[in-house]
Parts: structure tokens; sequence; C-alpha cells
């Protein structure tokens, strides 16, 4: 089992945004735990081998800046 990746995430602020955010990591890492804070804007990414750089790709491509 891989080790929890975390992202920091802006421009979220609804459950809306959860969802878009675990959809969007979930299309390019099925399988993959995905818990977003709103609050602080992380996003925690578990069960992955996916390089982070695809993740962050994937939540960029959703419409929101990656801060980390």
């Amino acid at each position: 089992m891989s080790e929890a990746i975390v992202i920091k995430v802006e421009g979220m602020g609804c459950q809306s945004c959860v969802a878009a955010v675990q959809k969007a990591v979930g299309a390019v890492a099925p399988g993959a735990g995905v818990e977003v804070n709103l609050g602080s804007g992380d996003v925690t990414i578990t069960n992955v081998a996916l390089p982070l750089s695809a993740l962050k790709a994937a939540i960029e491509g959703a419409g929101y800046d990656v801060k980390s």
C-alpha cells in the first residue's frame, strides 16, 4: 500500500466541488481513496500508484488551482 498523498487545492467551496475533485481523481486512479477537507483545501489521496504530477493534472483539469 502506498503512503497518503496530500495536495493543497484552492477554489473549492461546496460539496459539488468535493464531488468534482473526487471524480477527477477517480477517473485517473480508479480505486483510490479521496478525502477532501474544504476548510483547509487539503485533498488526501490513498491507494494510488500514479505520479503526483498526474494527480495534480487531473485536479487542474477539473478547474481547480493546485498549490502544492
